[in-house]
């Protein structure tokens, strides 16, 4: 039987960065989530452990997946507290009671095998399923899980977010387009970007519905506007080599993005046009996801590939 293990991390400061050694050997943190007590859980992929960190203390605390080599990869902190993963290597959704530590499978339709991103709305886990290029929903009360094929094949569903007026917008990383969700009856609408090798990776929905995406492909940050079907776009600072990847909105509007292939992090501000970058102090690491913690001010990043969790304070 696999057991629960309690670690110490070590908080490494540096100029713009806070990091935290994560001290299981080969860890390999994809996404952080936050909770409303400033909590930050990760997937482990690469151990299949839930790992939660305390900023506090820098106390790591590791829940061993139900199911070994399961790949734990998007995670999220729903309302009530409950932690949500995708199984990523075996089709299942799991949730973390933070009480208890126990943890809850529940299984997708067969086709779904290999869930990606997931956001909790309305007490309901959305769902991208990248390879087999779906996406769904799953009703915990009932553990019944509904899927949709996107329409356009060769799609890679990839990052979900939720906008201000209800509808859920997916990154479709295969093609130059991005998808708009009708939770109501699961339909989604296609909005097409400039640029045929366009590339959209994540994305994050500003409070005015504006939608913000990482074109991993080309090296831009952009921006669309469901309301007009208008798009912006700016030049990551490292080029089309970039490789932007996780992004998130700070509490000030920022939008704050990594650059894959440099090891930077960018802040973009939407009202001057300007960026400025802050390196991450230990080199090599990839920033898959990243999310914001608005009460505390706090950018929380997965520093994967260094078996690291980033911290940047935002004021």
């Amino acid at each position: 039987m696999r057991t629960l293990l309690v670690l110490a991390a070590a908080a490494i400061a540096a100029p713009g960065i806070v990091e935290y050694q994560i001290p299981r050997s080969g860890a390999f943190p994809h996404d952080p989530a936050v909770g409303k007590d400033g909590i930050v859980w990760y997937t482990d992929q690469a151990n299949s452990f839930i790992g939660r960190l305390d900023p506090a203390t820098g106390k790591i605390t590791d829940y061993p997946c139900p199911t070994p080599s399961s790949g734990p990869h998007g995670i999220t902190v729903a309302s009530d507290g409950g932690v949500w993963y995708t199984a990523n290597r075996i089709g299942k959704i799991g949730r973390l009671d933070p009480a208890t530590g126990k943890i809850q499978e529940f299984a997708l339709p067969k086709e779904a095998d290999d869930p990606h991103t997931l956001i909790v709305v309305d007490g309901k886990v959305w769902f991208t399923v990248q390879q087999a290029d779906l996406y769904g929903v799953l009703d915990p009360s009932t553990g019944k899980a509904t899927i949709w094929p996107v329409p356009v094949k060769k799609a890679l569903p990839y990052g979900i977010a939720e906008a201000p007026d209800g509808h859920l917008w997916i990154a479709l990383f295969g093609t130059n387009q991005l998808g708009r969700v009708t939770p109501s009856n699961g339909e989604m609408k296609l909005y097409p970007l400039p640029g045929a090798n366009t590339r959209p990776r994540r994305i994050v929905v500003d409070g005015t519905g504006q939608v913000w995406y990482t074109d991993y492909s080309q090296g831009y940050l952009g921006m669309l506007d469901p309301k007009t079907g208008q798009t912006k776009q700016w030049p990551a600072p490292d080029g089309k080599g970039a490789g932007p990847y996780g992004i998130a909105i700070g509490p000030d509007g920022k939008i704050w993005y990594d650059e894959s292939g440099s090891s930077r992090i960018v802040s973009f501000d939407p009202k001057t046009g300007q960026s400025t970058t802050v390196d991450i102090p230990t080199k090599g690491a990839i920033v898959r996801n990243m999310e914001t913690d608005s009460t505390r001010g706090r950018l929380w990043l997965a520093l994967s590939g260094t078996g690291r969790i980033g911290r940047i304070d935002l004021r």
